[in-house]
């Protein structure tokens, strides 16, 4: 089995970003192919970027680099679960990105949006364009929910339809067929 580790963006207090992320995680582990692993920012906490030294040298000061490093280095492949903010995916998982490089590379990495009419879409996108330059396969089956908060029940549960399962489904698919061909890569590399 695989290692995927599922991040979730947002760290503002009132955010919905844990449902969305705790619903795709429990599929994922139904799925077979991975161990997963749900990392959610606001509880790790990463201050905005404060090492020394480039990321792409890999020598960190602070344990919360060396933690986030270990975390991620022990990964074969990611979710991202976003919501969009002024268009764009979330400054937290940014700065979350920027603290490292090696780790990241010659990993599969699914995305998972939500917002309002335009399902986060925007944010997933720019997030894609972004996570290449990490070297790591952003692929292109994902799930976006426009208007999100329909499917948050009253005691606060997330239910999307069954369209989303589907959609989750392929995504893990393709997830799983991605990093299989990328553990060969990153062996080679």
């Amino acid at each position: 089995m695989y290692n995927l580790k599922i991040i979730t963006s947002t760290v503002r207090p009132g955010r919905k970003g844990p449902l969305v992320a705790a619903w795709i995680s429990e599929i994922a582990k139904n799925h077979g192919a991975f161990n997963v692993e749900l990392l959610d920012l606001a509880e790790i906490k990463l201050p905005l970027m404060d090492e020394a030294n480039h990321p792409t040298m890999q020598q960190y000061e602070h344990e919360h680099t060396r933690k986030w490093s270990a975390k991620i280095n022990e990964a074969d492949a990611f979710i991202f679960v976003t919501a969009e903010y002024d268009f764009n995916y979330p400054a937290p998982l940014r700065n979350a990105l920027e603290y490292l490089f090696h780790e990241w590379g010659y990993k599969a990495a699914g995305i998972v949006s939500y917002g309002g009419i335009s399902a986060g879409t925007r944010a997933a996108n720019s997030l894609k364009s972004d996570l290449s330059t990490f070297k790591m396969v952003p692929i292109y089956e994902a799930v976006n929910f426009p208007l999100f908060t329909q499917y948050i029940t009253e005691e606060g549960a997330f239910v999307p339809a069954d369209s989303a399962h589907r959609s989750a489904d392929n995504m893990l698919k393709e997830l799983a067929r991605w990093t299989k061909g990328l553990k060969i890569v990153k062996e080679n590399k």
